[in-house]
């Protein structure tokens, strides 16, 4: 195997979320604190997406907790919220500052179309919201996942170069989830787009099931980093409609399906000063076994010095 090993330095995995009902059961210590949680995740893995920042605002007390209970060089990772990325939002979590730009006639339970006034607000107070993080040097990728509808165009071109002006001291990680972005030669123009703007493409594996909700699996690099996210493939969930989100990430990578990736993250890793690897299949205890398994593949699991990953293989 040590021909697929790489520098762990340049290299870190971790997973999608530290608080999913299904990890807390099957991940920590029986009666470990909620408080307490963080550390002993960054004990273990070096690097971690916030997931919870998609579906509200993050605060600068959260950050600032985070930066204190890792130790230095940890790094987060932190979904743009929803009104950020075209996503329907419902009006109850955009908090008072927000829903006072609404306009005053407004009396739908969700913005789907919000006033410039509002949205330019909510990416200065996500802005604001990570600072300690980017301060303390433990911030990575801000991951702008696009909806399954959000097809290529010039007007959503044109968006994403509105987002790189509202966060220009972050790094922009951009997920697509429709397949016009990379079906024929929309591929070449979409990655050139990328890489012009030093925004980094979101690799994915995830179940392949048409045009709409997935995306091949383009392994490119466009920015000094490379960002790789593993949904699973789950296949009768994925698009399901009414599914839950525990349903639609329930899969469990087998060791050979991971190991079909080496050869391409060693790609990645020849190509990019930092690779992150990130496991959102938080069903259970499925994202913690495959970290670990890819890790140990890529020889960079266990880390001497570090307490052992483990798991409960409960569901």
């Amino acid at each position: 195997m040590e021909e697929t090993r790489i520098d762990r330095e340049r290299l870190r995995i971790g997973i999608c979320s530290f608080t999913e009902p299904g990890m807390v059961k099957s991940f920590y210590p029986q009666g470990l604190p909620p408080a307490e949680r963080l550390s002993y995740y960054a004990a273990r893995f070096d690097t971690l997406e916030i997931d919870s920042s998609f579906y509200a605002l993050p605060s600068e007390r959260n950050s600032h907790l985070f930066a204190s209970r890792t130790p230095d060089g940890f790094v987060f990772h932190f979904k743009a919220f929803g009104l950020l990325t075209r996503h329907p939002v419902d009006v109850s979590r955009l908090g008072r500052t927000l829903r006072g730009l609404l306009p005053a006639d407004f009396d739908e339970p969700v913005v789907r179309h919000p006033p410039a006034e509002l949205l330019e607000a909510a990416f200065a107070m996500f802005a604001s919201a990570l600072e300690p993080l980017a301060r303390a040097g433990k911030l990575g990728v801000v991951l702008f996942q696009f909806p399954p509808w959000y097809r290529k165009s010039r007007d959503a071109l044109a968006y994403i170069d509105y987002c790189r002006e509202r966060l220009p001291d972050f790094t922009l990680a951009i997920e697509f989830r429709h397949g016009s972005w990379f079906v024929d030669r929309e591929r070449d123009d979409t990655l050139a787009f990328l890489r012009s703007r030093a925004l980094v493409h979101t690799v994915v594996d995830e179940p392949q099931v048409g045009m709409y909700g997935s995306v091949p699996a383009v392994v490119e690099v466009t920015a000094p980093i490379s960002y790789v996210r593993f949904h699973g493939r789950n296949r009768d969930t994925w698009t399901k409609k009414g599914a839950t989100v525990a349903e639609r990430y329930a899969y469990l990578y087998t060791e050979s399906e991971l190991e079909e990736w080496v050869p391409h993250i060693r790609t990645l890793g020849e190509n990019a000063d930092r690779t992150y690897l990130m496991f959102n299949n938080c069903f259970a205890y499925y994202a913690v076994k495959n970290a670990k398994m890819l890790g140990e593949l890529l020889g960079i699991f266990p880390v001497p010095g570090r307490p052992p990953i483990e798991f409960v293989e409960t569901v």
